[in-house]
């Protein structure tokens, strides 16, 4: 079966560097806005010229309402011409936090997502899923090829080139899957924070009895949204004696001025990966995700 690596030009760096792993010819898809806003997608192909049956998408949802529209788009027409497969690659997988209904009549938006994505794809990857009371990908996303992988053992490697006696602190009970599985791959002594949020900007942050006097510490967590809770974790980490705080994160969303506020609470790095892309992105995760789209094209 014939098989394409569609992309859209803000992600074609990492798009690439997946296509190039796998072997996989890549195309982008033309967007053009018009002036109230909507959207018109072509799909890479000339006069006469039949699309390949079987569809890699590469498209991170990050800022995703409007992304989600160009999934819909994309893979409507690209059933209509004939594609008999699409694989959607979305490293960072939004709308994931919401499992359940806090208050009476709110949206599940992970369960209405995930059906919608499964009605349109044949196999989903991402990694690293802000799944809390669910067990697996799949129970979010209803397809038998939903792929979630962990970018912790890469973050780990890059870390331990940096600061090979790092001390891994987790900011949230939350952070402890990924801290625990950065720590297997090279050894790091761990330990994570306790958190009491009070609103989307403001947390209370306790930390873990562990002696931080003269160490170099590192915060790593899944996802950096509004940046207070490791700004918080950074301070207090600096106030007890540790000789620098560095910050590793998989998601680097970074709204609004959170790059900022981490910068003045005395972090010293912040690495990414590059599953958004973004200036602090260090650590690539194209041969994780080739690795696993390899055995779901046909």
């Amino acid at each position: 079966m014939q098989s394409l690596l569609l992309y859209f030009d803000d992600e074609r760096a990492a798009a690439l560097r997946l296509a190039e792993a796998c072997g996989l010819p890549a195309a982008a898809v033309e967007r053009h806005r018009f002036p109230d806003d909507e959207l018109r997608l072509r799909l890479p192909l000339a006069e006469g010229q039949a699309l390949a049956e079987q569809l890699v998408l590469y498209r991170g949802l990050d800022h995703p309402n409007e992304k989600l529209v160009e999934l819909l788009l994309v893979a409507g027409e690209a059933r209509r011409l004939g594609a008999k497969r699409l694989i959607l690659v979305t490293p960072y997988l939004a709308y994931m936090r919401q499992d359940i209904a806090f208050n009476p009549g709110e949206v599940v938006s992970q369960r209405v997502i995930g059906r919608l994505l499964a009605d349109h794809f044949d196999g989903l990857i991402t990694v690293d899923p802000h799944l809390h009371r669910v067990a697996t990908l799949q129970e979010a996303v209803p397809l038998a090829d939903a792929v979630t992988l962990c970018a912790a053992p890469a973050l780990a490697r890059l870390i331990a080139e940096r600061h090979p006696d790092a001390l891994l602190i987790g900011p949230d009970a939350e952070a402890r899957q990924w801290i625990e599985a950065a720590a297997a791959e090279h050894g790091f002594e761990y330990g994570v924070c306790n958190k009491l949020r009070h609103g989307d900007h403001q947390v209370e942050i306790a930390l873990p009895e562990l002696p931080f006097a003269g160490r170099r510490v590192v915060l790593l967590d899944d996802v950096a949204s509004s940046g207070r809770t490791l700004a918080e974790a950074a301070q207090k980490l600096l106030a007890a004696g540790a000789a620098s705080v560095d910050v590793a994160v998989t998601h680097a969303l970074f709204a609004g001025d959170a790059l900022q506020v981490i910068r003045e609470a005395g972090v010293e790095h912040v690495w990414s990966t590059d599953c958004i892309a973004h200036e602090s992105n260090a650590v690539a995760m194209a041969p994780q995700l080739a690795e696993a789209l390899r055995p779901l094209l046909h």
